[in-house]
């Protein structure tokens, strides 16, 4: 097993092409239950973090010193980030056993917060590894350091920023990390595909950015080896829960675009039963053909399609290649421990 993005017998590989760190570390966070403002239960790295571009910072609102700018500087680049969707703000208390999140929200509202800026607390135990992860833990709140990271978590890139630093200077420093892109962007730039409802999609923007993928090729009138690659992709699903669509998409790729057309992979899509996460791609022979070669999955003939499963983990650059024949079962597992992987956090 390769910890770089090298796909598999491709030539492509993502850490090479991943850039410098400016923080010079790849931050191994936590993912401790946490509680939102709002009261709302989530898992702090992979609900908040995984895969987005983050602004953070540490503060508890009995504090009378710094904490009060740095809030009211993240209410600002609120502001001047306007309606962008691509970032997140997360204030973690570094005093969760007085700020409840009624606190919380209410220390926000009096800043001048609003949606997109996200204020967590939690039990101490659990902050206090969150806080160790991003290491900025100290013992005491009032001696916590002032400093917001800025990441963008899908490739690596982290910044440290003065927490009293104007909100301008935070907004560039976002600007610049969400510029990185890691090798896989750069690899699979511009392959647009059609989906199963209609839609065009950017196959890495759109279904494999930050997320783990499980790829295979097929084509729908194939009479032998896809139907058992499709019953074990529907067991896949059905393991997956709720993270299907959210953490892990299934990607299908039809290697026969001029007989399996959006209308043929609906019906395809019905037959299996798939769910919303489970993505059927066709298009022009071209636009499939650059995708597969991409892949290494690229036939002349459809009848020659490997009978392989993808699996990849884009944030970690881990990837396995298995026997789509394989026991479901078998699958099953290879595809949990991509989606466990820490990669340089292990």
């Amino acid at each position: 097993m390769t910890r770089t993005a090298l796909f598999l017998a491709l030539s492509f590989c993502a850490a090479a092409a991943y850039p410098q760190e400016q923080d010079a570390r790849r931050y191994a966070i936590a993912d401790m239950p946490v509680v939102t403002q709002d009261g709302a239960s989530v898992h702090f790295y992979r609900d908040l973090v995984q895969g987005r571009v983050v602004a953070m910072n540490f503060v508890f609102t009995s504090c009378t010193t710094v904490c009060p700018t740095m809030g009211a500087t993240f209410a600002r680049v609120q502001k001047l980030l306007g309606s962008r969707k691509d970032v997140s703000l997360i204030s973690v208390s570094v005093d969760p056993a007085n700020d409840t999140p009624e606190r919380l929200a209410a220390w926000s509202r009096r800043l001048g917060g609003g949606p997109g800026w996200t204020l967590v607390t939690g039990r101490d135990p659990d902050i206090t590894e969150v806080l160790k992860s991003l290491g900025v833990f100290t013992a005491d709140p009032a001696s916590h350091t002032p400093v917001v990271l800025v990441g963008n978590e899908a490739t690596g890139t982290w910044e440290r920023v003065d927490g009293l630093a104007a909100p301008k200077a935070i907004v560039a420093a976002i600007d610049r990390v969400a510029a990185q892109e890691n090798g896989a962007g750069s690899y699979f730039a511009n392959l647009k595909l059609t989906d199963q409802d209609g839609r065009r999609v950017d196959l890495y923007q759109d279904l494999m950015k930050g997320k783990v993928v499980v790829i295979n090729s097929f084509f729908t009138s194939c009479p032998g080896s896809c139907p058992v690659m499709s019953k074990t992709f529907q067991r896949v699903q059905e393991q997956l829960g709720d993270r299907l669509g959210r953490d892990v998409f299934l990607i299908s790729i039809s290697v026969d675009p001029s007989t399996d057309t959006q209308a043929t992979l609906k019906k395809y899509a019905t037959q299996w039963k798939a769910r919303p996460g489970w993505t059927f791609l066709t298009g022009s022979e071209e636009e499939v053909g650059a995708a597969l070669k991409k892949l290494g999955l690229y036939v002349e003939d459809r009848e020659t399609h490997q009978n392989l499963i993808l699996v990849g983990n884009d944030r970690t650059g881990l990837w396995k290649k298995l026997f789509g024949l394989a026991k479901a079962d078998e699958i099953a597992t290879s595809v949990e421990s991509v989606v466990n992987d820490r990669g340089a956090a292990e």
